[in-house]
């Protein structure tokens, strides 16, 4: 039976220390913040991060090396047969399709797996890779299983300012001030490759019935698992833990009693949607 590691990048949401308790390697993301280089969860923190965003620091995303990317391969296969590697969506970033190129050297050593998640959702691959490879599956029948599940998870986001998006070019100056005006709350959908519109809220009491409704309606229409028996419900946030705890305690009373992981969202993704944002996502257990 081979020996199979398996390694995500940050956006996953799992730190350096949680990668070392779950036996994941993690590549941290680059960020270039005002001509400077930084690196997800080595010499930025989440707090750090939002300090300089407060600050109207120039913020730019970029993608690992394909060097830091391969050396973190050459060194795994000393000690492992294979690799799955899971990045985040290709819809998102050009990390993935990089990566997958970058495997063709490696002669189905490393398998690389675009099944377009990120944040939670990612998260949630990277717990059943991990399971996969417990139960003797190699690298390629572990990227086999996630791909065959990659629609199979949904994200709702609630965007608590405009401003972030205006910043980054997703929506015009007119309908970023209008909306500020109408203090709306966008919610923002993760299905599949890319970040899309949803609704519009008036408040964030309505955002999140919409989020909640939203996914209410995922388990039913979509997962045909009204009771969520197959699903992992997770919600994710930028910054605001408390506005988190609370929103937790809302999801609870909606969907049940129920394990429910909350985690701080991805800094790729929040660098586009700002501070004070909450999240609602679901993926489908896989059961091999």
């Amino acid at each position: 039976m081979a020996k199979v590691a398996v390694i995500t990048d940050s956006n996953s949401g799992i730190t350096q220390a949680e990668g070392e308790r779950l036996g994941v390697k993690v590549i941290p993301m680059p960020f270039r913040i005002n001509d400077k280089d930084y690196f997800e969860d080595i010499n930025l923190t989440q707090e750090e991060f939002y300090e300089l965003m407060y600050e109207g620091a120039e913020i730019s995303t970029s993608m690992p090396e394909p060097g830091v990317v391969t050396d973190l391969w050459d060194e795994t296969l000393k000690e492992y047969d294979e690799i799955v590697y899971i990045p985040m969506s290709s819809g998102l970033s050009s990390s993935c399709a990089t990566a997958i190129m970058l495997a063709n050297d490696y002669g189905g050593k490393v398998q690389v797996v675009d099944n377009q998640r990120i944040s939670v959702t990612q998260r949630r691959s990277v717990l059943d890779a991990k399971m996969l490879a417990s139960r003797g599956k190699s690298a390629a029948e572990i990227r086999y299983l996630l791909l065959a599940e990659k629609f199979e998870s949904s994200i709702y986001i609630m965007v608590d300012t405009l401003t972030y998006l205006k910043r980054g070019g997703r929506i015009t100056p007119a309908a970023a001030a209008l909306g500020t005006m109408l203090k709306l709350k966008p919610v923002l959908q993760i299905q599949g490759e890319r970040l899309d519109a949803f609704a519009k809220a008036r408040n964030v009491k309505k955002a999140k019935e919409i989020m909640i409704e939203a996914m209410q309606r995922d388990f039913k229409e979509r997962f045909k698992d009204p009771h969520g028996e197959n699903i992992h419900l997770d919600i994710a946030y930028t910054k605001d833990i408390e506005m988190a705890e609370e929103w937790k305690q809302e999801v609870l009373k909606a969907f049940g009693d129920r394990e429910i992981v909350m985690q701080p969202l991805s800094l790729s993704v929040s660098c586009h949607i700002g501070p004070g944002s909450l999240a609602l996502a679901c993926s489908h257990k896989i059961n091999a």
